[in-house]
């Protein structure tokens, strides 16, 4: 990932213990790129959020937003199935708002192995979009 400077300093000026878990997030999309062999991740801005693309995935944003206190949000597609697939798979473990937005409580442990795999799934939706549950 070739960092931009302006969404890293966006990110580690959010309080504790939100500005850990979304660097946290910010890696494992890279790393997850690198092990799936998916193009660079392109770090941005969309709706002035942090954001991370790659040509085979769906957009993923994230932000800590007072709205949801003691939780970060991501951000998917809306016109995708990956909040459906994450509602079936992942029921209990993330709070969801229409088909476009997952919470993560920080009040709780971190499900690290459930929002990788999310994040893999968005990272490679486009080769996975033909199978049901996007082959979760």
């Amino acid at each position: 990932m070739k960092t931009n400077a302006d969404v890293l300093n966006t990110l580690k000026n959010y309080p504790e213990p939100a500005k850990t878990v979304l660097l946290n997030i910010r890696n494992w999309i890279d790393d997850i790129a690198q092990q799936d062999k998916l193009s660079e991740v392109e770090e941005t801005f969309k709706w002035g959020e942090p954001a991370y693309l790659v040509k085979q995935g769906s957009t993923i944003r994230m932000d800590y937003n007072r709205k949801y206190e003691g939780k970060v949000a991501l951000y998917f597609n809306c016109k995708t199935q990956l909040i459906n697939t994450f509602k079936e798979v992942y029921s209990n473990e993330f709070e969801y708002q229409g088909n476009r937005l997952m919470l993560i409580d920080l009040n709780k442990p971190l499900p690290e192995a459930s929002i990788k795999h999310c994040l893999s799934l968005a990272l490679n939706y486009h080769n996975l979009k033909h199978l049901k549950l996007l082959g979760a």
